[in-house]
């Protein structure tokens, strides 16, 4: 039996982020695409040292009784690998970087620095930096202040230093400028050849130092980028007088003095500035200090214009309906009828929109209850709710306000729902509320009939556009009635309820799915057909794992789509053989939880909000919900079979080497792609049909 049988955690997601620079890496996926991936690993990258390397950092400091993390690995050993890995992916970032923008070339864009603006583009940079940039400055001269003020955390600032000859001596001036969020990074400047001419506004502003310090008489300056990424946890303990909301906004505003966690800057900057800045901020040699190239926040990236260039981005897609269900016509009237499954960005996000907005019209409609994680910056979600109450719905809304990094987004659409008279339920003490569902009463024939939905992904018209999600539409009175016990759970929580239909974490998930693995290897072991198939997000919890393990080795034969964290090795002879794995990075972001398990000839089939990670499993409020409707589970099952036979953007986890892709025979086959032309098949057929 292999010595260590599980994938460290941090190290498992650091592989995961290096699949999202494959792809910004690889030749066939379109350049500006490409430039947003890089955009992509920069993002997960800063979140991942605001929460898991800080996390590990407080481990290793909390001393001896706290030095062992996932894995088995030493904290501070752990921390040293991180910084090694990421500092080789920086660099690895940078090449790639500069390829791309070689590659753009081919096609008349050029992104420029400011040793390259020609004088007929220097009026209008001028011109640009007075009128937008100039006063959206802050500038802090760091010589005349005893302490840095806290810089923000993974903003971006330029280090400037100013050489000055003063009473016949050189001496050095240094400076930050915050470059200003407020102002698009990637400034166009406008062409008369045909040719397309991009500048970063951090070269902008290198360009108008001159301008900005035109006060001071210096004989030379520098300007390099550096950035800071602080710990992300909040804090709710204290005052017990503020409300929860105000301790919460309290906590996120306080981010900006968490201990920082990363320094990052030019591998170009002077050491005498490095050095002034790291003393000048307190910052010690046990922070993670990060070597980079001259431009930092290239999340930036991920927002990269697509200049009109259609040829260097991906085909947009015609979200598509669901075969059966006309959005122009009542949708509860069919789903009484009938179950419907949504999957998101294939087909169309507005049937969720029209639900509620149905609801908030139909004179028969009595209450509306909804869970909400992630709101989009403008959502229809909450104007729909918001409108219901007006027409005199009882609307109440269970929204988890510690949805990390979301806080303030949720906490602003909090106080607005309930200032027009939404009842708000903030989740349950110590329990984040992750499950996706919501759930209406309708008076009909004198009687109270439950209509509802449940998803994998949050109710958010922005990410459904790139998330791929499920989302059950049902008038199951069962799995109804269940869903508002969740709901009398939020506000009565000291009383565990019974389910009769849905899995509910944190008080059944890990019997429940361990039940599931149970009954495949009992099936196996009495000759009946057996199998577990499962697709996810992460999977990290050593219970759920170690069944796994002892599934594999009775026999049962376990397909796994992992697209981020997979702690699980699979092919070990003696304990994992029986597993394959696999992980999906593509053009949309892999997100719904899919477990379907053989059951002899009747699979059972659920969708869920919830990955196999400890915290989804006993400390969350998540709903796994059954599949009823054989069509539906036939839909499902195909669904993932799709997923498993690629052999274009598959990674293979039991390869010997990292991150390599899946080698399958015959031609080549694209999930997604595969998966919406499904469903252009699956509407075609039931067109005919009908």
């Amino acid at each position: 039996m292999r010595e260590n049988k599980y994938d460290n955690r941090e190290l498992s997601w650091l592989k995961f982020n290096q699949r999202v620079l494959q792809e910004a890496a690889d030749p066939s996926v379109p350049l500006i695409e490409r430039l947003r991936f890089l955009g992509i690993f920069s993002n997960n990258l800063d979140e991942f040292f605001k929460v898991r390397y800080a996390t590990v950092k407080r481990i290793d400091l909390a001393g001896k009784a706290g030095k062992k993390v996932l894995g088995g690995f030493n904290a501070g050993r752990l921390l040293k690998e991180i910084t090694q890995i990421v500092i080789k992916k920086q660099a690895e970032s940078l090449e790639i970087l500069a390829s791309i923008q070689n590659q753009l070339k081919d096609h008349d864009i050029f992104v420029i620095d400011e040793s390259e603006v020609t004088s007929e583009q220097a009026k209008f940079l001028k011109e640009f930096f007075l009128q937008k940039v100039s006063p959206a400055l802050v500038t802090i001269m760091l010589n005349e202040i005893d302490k840095v003020p806290n810089l923000k955390d993974s903003k971006a600032y330029l280090a400037v230093k100013m050489v000055q000859l003063e009473k016949d001596r050189l001496s050095n001036r240094y400076i930050l400028i915050e470059i200003p969020s407020s102002v698009e990074r990637f400034v166009e400047i406008p062409s008369t050849n045909g040719k397309k001419y991009i500048i970063l506004l951090d070269d902008l502003i290198r360009y108008n130092l001159d301008v900005i310090f035109n006060i001071f008489d210096y004989d030379s300056i520098s300007a390099h980028m550096v950035k800071i990424t602080r710990d992300a946890e909040l804090d709710l303990e204290g005052d017990l007088s503020k409300s929860y909301i105000e301790k919460l906004m309290d906590s996120v505003k306080d981010r900006i003095e968490g201990d920082p966690v990363r320094f990052v800057y030019d591998k170009e900057i002077e050491q005498d500035t490095l050095d002034f800045l790291l003393k000048k901020m307190e910052i010690d040699t046990t922070d993670s200090l990060i070597p980079g190239g001259k431009y930092h926040n290239r999340r930036d990236y991920i927002n990269f214009p697509d200049l009109g260039a259609k040829h260097l981005i991906y085909d947009k897609i015609e979200p598509l309906p669901i075969p059966g269900l006309e959005i122009q016509g009542s949708l509860l009237e069919k789903i009484s009828k009938k179950d419907f499954l949504q999957h998101v960005p294939y087909q169309t996000f507005s049937y969720t929109v029209k639900f509620l907005r149905e609801a908030a019209l139909d004179p028969k409609v009595k209450s509306i209850k909804i869970t909400i994680y992630r709101l989009a910056s403008v959502s229809h979600i909450a104007s729909s709710l918001i409108n219901a109450v007006k027409n005199g719905k009882r609307v109440t809304v269970s929204i988890e306000l510690q949805a990390r990094f979301d806080e303030a987004n949720n906490i602003k659409y909090a106080e607005k729902m309930e200032r027009e008279g939404v009842k708000l339920i903030f989740g349950v003490t110590g329990l984040k509320v992750h499950c996706k569902t919501c759930i209406i009463e309708r008076l009909e024939n004198q009687k109270i009939k439950y209509y509802g939905f449940i998803s994998t992904g949050n109710f958010n018209e922005n990410t459904a556009k790139i998330y791929t999600d499920y989302t059950l539409f049902t008038a199951h009175q069962g799995i109804l009635k269940d869903i508002d016990k969740v709901f009398d759970f939020f506000e009565v929580n000291y009383k565990i309820k019974r389910y009769k239909h849905l899995i509910v974490s944190p008080h059944y998930s890990r019997s429940k799915f361990s039940d599931l693995v149970e009954q495949e290897i009992i099936n196996h072991n009495e000759g009946k057909k057996s199998g577990i198939y499962l697709k996810m997000n992460s999977l990290s919890d050593y219970g759920m794992i170690d069944k796994l393990y002892e599934a594999s080795r009775a026999g049962v034969k376990i397909k796994l789509i992992i697209r981020g964290i997979n702690c699980l090795i699979p092919q070990v002879k003696g304990m994992s053989e029986n597993i394959e794995s696999i992980s999906i990075v593509d053009k949309f972001l892999e997100h719904p939880r899919l477990y379907i398990f053989q059951n002899e000839e009747y699979p059972k089939v659920f969708i869920s909000s919830a990955d196999w990670m400890t915290r989804n499993i006993d400390h969350r409020v998540e709903v796994t919900c059954p599949i009823y409707d054989e069509d539906i589970k036939q839909e499902l099952i195909e669904t993932f079979d799709i997923c498993w036979n690629d052999n274009v953007k598959a990674r293979d986890f039991s390869s010997k080497t990292e991150n390599d892709y899946r080698k399958k025979s015959g031609p080549a086959f694209r999930s997604q792609f595969e998966t919406y032309t499904y469903y252009q098949k699956k509407l075609k057929a039931s067109k005919k049909n009908n």
